[in-house]
């Protein structure tokens, strides 16, 4: 699903994988540890994110997360526009924080 050539964007990976097992426990760090490479950030536990500053670029950065799908439990990548994610009310307990910003963008000559 494409929003429309160059717009910034934000991915959000969510998981649920199982951590019973000493080998489950290793491959959700190592998933873990694989978003925080790509440059994603924690949210919330089991939900990371991350800006692009196109769709083009989301779509390298989703199917790197493909790529390294553990082998069980549940990934959902999900696509949102930076005005969608502008939208999103943060709270904890009954105080509403501001979100996080988008990063400022660079231009290079």
């Amino acid at each position: 699903m494409s929003f429309g050539g160059r717009d910034s964007m934000w991915l959000i990976v969510t998981f649920d994988l199982p951590t019973m097992t000493p080998a489950e426990r290793k491959q959700y760090t190592l998933f873990r540890k694989f978003l925080l490479n790509d440059g994603f950030t924690m949210m919330q536990y089991s939900v990371y994110m991350r800006h692009s500053a196109s769709d083009e670029n989301a779509i390298v950065h989703v199917n790197r997360v493909k790529s390294r799908l553990p082998d069980d439990g549940e990934v959902r990548i999900i696509k949102i526009t930076d005005r969608q994610f502008g939208k999103i009310e943060v709270f904890f307990g009954k105080k509403a924080k501001p979100i996080e910003k988008a990063p400022e963008q660079l231009t290079l000559f």
